[in-house]
């Protein structure tokens, strides 16, 4: 009985293991689109051709986020405000946001 408890613990995890593997290279494609908008101007259209992609909607498919056309947008609508996902994800730069949305609020 302990054996099929350890075996499947042992799956999720390494289900979630491979669940983080495929949300890195989500975040990669978003850091080479953020990089193509600067250089080219074209990365919202990059994302978007990728997420709508046959790999692009596997791989968003893995990493445990619905590909359809809502995240496409979310993902064009991110990269157009070109910070890397490194400082977004940052603790210094979730603070900053909140006190953004903070002084907005009571300027209203």
């Amino acid at each position: 009985m302990f054996d099929t408890v350890d075996s499947t613990a042992f799956n999720f995890e390494q289900g979630q293991r491979a669940r983080k593997l495929f949300a890195a290279v989500v975040l990669a494609a978003l850091d080479d689109a953020i990089a193509d908008d600067k250089k080219y101007g074209n990365g919202p259209d990059q994302i978007a051709r990728w997420a709508r992609s046959r790999d692009g909607r596997e791989v968003l498919s893995c990493s445990g986020i619905d590909p359809n056309e809502r995240v496409v947008k979310g993902l064009m609508e991110f990269v157009s405000k070109g910070v890397r996902t490194s400082v977004a994800l940052s603790r210094e730069e979730s603070e900053r946001r909140h006190a953004l949305e903070l002084e907005h609020a009571e300027a209203a």
